[in-house]
């Protein structure tokens, strides 16, 4: 859905070409976590943890490792230590960390095709062209003018697009709560969108779950803006209301800062520095900047570490794999599965020459995961069940690299922890 509304915009609005609007089913393979989009070269990325690039395709196409050594070398990324110092993104370059963004990569790399087969561009500017397309579908006010595919597409036909909420995790909220933890929901969708998601995956009383409810937040900016740049904002009827000076009471906010809402911590707890633990999938948007600006301890949610059992030898198994993974019918596998022409999330080869001895180094998307998130767990129906006082093991620098994934680490890291040059 998010493609084709992308898709559809382009070539209705913008004029490309509409073989875009038809996808194959196994493209969606080309849509792994984790890539930088080159995008003045149109050239996707999988970068080491020491910036080198791994693994490259000019749109779609993968680059041999010739072509990877001739057009990058042996050195880091030009852009890498802007990119890795922020865990950000430019006008140059984009970090695809969340599958709600991944489909928009494959977009861009059949954009990249297509130009290279009409236009043979040597530089590209369909920046613009995609940016405009996302916010088509995502402005504020598209959920109520019911603008763009995306959001009238949801309304139709929630249960084809959404999940409902294990009663584990159900469970586990309301345990939470009644220890007397205090439970934020943060997001950056408005606030007319986060209702009709959470009605249908938690129930209509979903308000009773979190005690203090933020949307629009506009994560990243939420944890670096100070309260003039950012003030929280009263709702009614999803229309936002003037600026408050203050955070007094817990309650439904939009917009909003972490210092304020910290404040709001202090004086609900009644402790000078109250400890947050904040759950997030993307390490754009809510790990890194959690950890860097606020120092809260970051649960990554990793869906890769799901995937992970696809490394499985055959002979062990009772079916075969091609068979595991898929949904019924010829429904693509789940986005977490590793991707044939990007490899493991966690580690790959250094691209050498023919007769060069292959060297395992960890990937940069592995290595943030370590530097910034406190334990990383593939769903939080993974940890529902466990006792409120579980100690997990975090990740830290005097413990192994693989010491804060639960309930195990990925077994490409195991199965090279030997041979893997930890930085």
């Amino acid at each position: 859905l998010i493609y084709d509304s992308f898709a559809h915009y382009l070539v209705t609005e913008k004029g490309y070409d509409k073989d875009l609007l038809t996808l194959a089913p196994d493209s969606l393979d080309f849509c792994c976590k984790g890539l930088v989009l080159d995008i003045e070269e149109g050239d996707f990325l999988k970068l080491a943890e020491d910036g080198r690039v791994l693994r490259a395709s000019h749109g779609t196409k993968s680059m041999t490792s010739e072509e990877i050594l001739e057009t990058y070398g042996r050195r880091e990324w030009k852009h890498f230590n802007t990119v890795s110092g922020m865990v950000s993104r430019s006008a140059k370059y984009y970090l695809y960390d969340n599958y709600f963004d991944l489909p928009g990569a494959l977009l861009c790399a059949r954009v990249v095709d297509s130009l290279d087969q009409h236009d043979g561009q040597k530089k590209y500017d369909f920046w613009k062209d995609m940016v405009a397309a996302i916010q088509h579908n995502y402005k504020i006010s598209a959920f109520k003018e019911d603008c763009g595919m995306y959001f009238p597409e949801v309304k139709k036909h929630p249960d084809k697009y959404l999940q409902r909420c294990p009663e584990s995790v159900k469970k586990w909220l309301k345990q939470l709560k009644s220890a007397g933890k205090i439970l934020l929901l943060i997001t950056s969708s408005h606030s007319d969108y986060c209702r009709l998601l959470c009605e249908h995956i938690l129930g209509n009383d979903f308000e009773e779950y979190f005690d203090i409810v933020i949307t629009n937040a506009l994560k990243p900016g939420f944890f670096s803006h100070t309260p003039n740049q950012r003030p929280f904002r009263t709702l009614e009827n999803d229309e936002e209301q003037e600026a408050l000076l203050s955070l007094d009471k817990p309650g439904w906010y939009s917009q909003g800062n972490a210092i304020q809402l910290y404040e709001l911590l202090k004086k609900m707890t009644g402790k000078l520095d109250p400890k947050v633990v904040y759950f997030g999938d993307s390490m754009h948007s809510d790990i890194f900047p959690a950890r860097h600006y606020s120092n809260w301890e970051t649960v990554l949610i990793l869906e890769e570490l799901l995937g992970d059992k696809v490394t499985v030898p055959a002979e062990t198994e009772s079916e075969p794999l091609e068979k595991k993974g898929k949904y019924e019918g010829d429904q693509p596998k789940a986005p977490y599965f590793v991707s044939e022409q990007w490899g493991s999330f966690f580690v790959d080869r250094l691209p050498g020459l023919e007769n060069e001895e292959e060297t395992l180094v960890r990937t940069w998307s592995c290595r943030c995961i370590s530097t910034y998130s406190t334990i990383a767990i593939p769903s939080l129906e993974a940890i529902a069940d466990l006792p409120l006082d579980y100690r997990f093991t975090r990740f830290s620098s005097n413990s192994t690299a693989t010491a804060g994934y639960y309930p195990s680490p990925p077994r490409a890291l195991l199965r090279n922890e030997e041979s893997v040059t930890m930085k």
